[in-house]
């Protein structure tokens, strides 16, 4: 298409010069320019997460948000605000680490909604598959996550997941992931949690919403 190679070579040959060659309008072109960049960012606004988590990983999980965009391509940061970058990193558990000896396993200092305590340390369930709960430990020497899903039926351990990280995508996803391919959740499954990051992150609470529809959170 001839405006695509006007674009694609802009840097070579100046628009008025191609425009004169193709017999177009330069006008013509900034049109189907603007009207293209509209639509591409769209699409490219989708990619935000993945680019957002890639930076955050790269970086040993300490960059907050206003490094993390300042590390986004520069046409993504002309664009792109701190607070719907922080409110994405939240959204997908890529909160920074906090620095110092102690490295908690779950952050509940976030802004993302919280469930009340359905719970309230009952721990007794009739069936399996109708409770179930999960919390995210520190282990061999504090350099491993281990992120357990037990059935409250039979105390077994029936998900769980190994991670150098906290990032919600490799600990409470796929713990998760594995607890209900091991065992298929009740209708109405009580699933009690603390009120970590990576428990009330949307793609988290997507998920179990996917395998039980009718699930209630609990968070102490």
């Amino acid at each position: 298409m001839v405006y695509q190679f006007m674009r694609e070579h802009k840097n070579q040959y100046s628009i008025r010069e191609t425009a004169a060659i193709f017999g177009v309008s330069s006008s013509a072109y900034y049109k189907w320019a603007e009207q293209g960049v509209s639509a591409g960012w769209k699409e490219r606004d989708a990619e935000l997460p993945v680019l957002i988590r890639e930076i955050v990983v790269n970086h040993h999980f300490r960059y907050g948000s206003p490094r993390v965009r300042e590390a986004l391509p520069d046409d993504y940061g002309i664009r792109i605000s701190r607070k719907k970058t922080a409110r994405l990193m939240r959204e997908n558990g890529l909160n920074a680490r906090r620095r110092g000896k102690f490295i908690p396993t779950t952050d509940s200092n976030h802004g993302l909604p919280v469930c009340e305590n359905r719970l309230n340390r009952e721990f007794h369930a009739e069936q399996a598959g109708e409770q179930g709960v999960s919390d995210i430990l520190r282990v061999l020497g504090g350099w491993i996550y281990l992120t357990a899903v037990l059935d409250l039926y039979d105390r077994k351990l029936i998900g769980w997941a190994l991670s150098s990280d906290m990032e919600t995508v490799h600990t409470a996803i796929p713990a998760l992931h594995l607890a209900f391919t091991n065992r298929t959740p009740r209708e109405g499954l009580l699933f009690p949690s603390d009120r970590g990051v990576q428990y009330c992150a949307k793609s988290f609470r997507a998920l179990l919403q996917e395998y039980c529809p009718t699930v209630r959170q609990s968070m102490r």
